[in-house]
């Protein structure tokens, strides 16, 4: 049973949202604040699986959460935020979330990307190549590390995919609505400014220069592809 850390100041709307998706399958901690959260996450008592991160919080915000759960951690994040327009969903998504979704969230929905983003994290088939070296990284897709001159690279696991996905299909442009279908499992109904956000993320961790990238290179109008030096 996965279980989720809520992060969410309005203990109304908490106990309803955690009420739901506990009945929806899930167990399901409760934190008031950003500090809590952080405090809860990193204590490591209690495992967590996914965290459901609301944006508007008393002292620190969910951005800065999400931040600082991204310099120490992978757990996947599933931001919650009342406003929808693009500027706040593109810094959402450069702290390093995996989603977002805009409040109020109905809980099936809710349910239904959090199934998604923890299916993903196995890898539905096995890799064509176990071992790919790109540059001066080394990419061992079963076991899921990346490693430069030995040291393992801190990738989240929506950029590891992605990564991944890009080293089975050295040289070919990946499209963003196909990376959508086989990175998030989204099809065309998802939004492309996850795939954006993550391909910079991923870009600012294995590329020299991440303004001037040389590996992960922009195919304007079309989408990405991987070159191999």
């Amino acid at each position: 049973m996965p279980r989720l850390l809520l992060v969410e100041d309005d203990s109304t709307l908490a106990e309803a949202l955690s009420l739901a998706l506990r009945g929806l399958g899930h167990e399901v901690d409760v934190a008031g604040s950003g500090e809590q959260a952080l405090e809860a996450l990193f204590d490591r008592r209690t495992p967590t699986d996914l965290v459901l991160l609301d944006v508007m919080l008393p002292g620190i915000d969910g951005f800065e959460v999400c931040r600082r759960i991204r310099a120490r951690d992978t757990v996947p994040v599933i931001l919650l935020t009342a406003r929808g327009d693009a500027v706040d969903v593109v810094v959402g998504l450069e702290c390093g979330a995996d989603d977002y979704v805009v409040k109020p969230a109905e809980p099936r929905v809710l349910d239904a990307r959090v199934k998604t983003i923890l299916r993903r994290a196995v890898p539905a088939q096995p890799p064509r190549q176990r071992v790919h070296t790109i540059g001066d990284l080394e990419l061992d897709a079963d076991a899921m590390v990346v490693t430069r001159a030995g040291d393992e690279l801190n990738l989240t696991s929506t950029e590891l995919r992605l990564l991944v996905e890009f080293a089975e299909h050295a040289g070919q442009v990946l499209s963003r609505q196909v990376l959508l279908k086989r990175v998030w499992d989204y099809g065309y109904a998802g939004d492309s400014r996850l795939v954006d956000a993550a391909v910079a993320r991923l870009r600012a961790k294995i590329e020299p220069e991440p303004a001037n990238p040389t590996l992960l290179r922009t195919v304007r109008g079309l989408g990405y592809r991987l070159v191999k030096p």
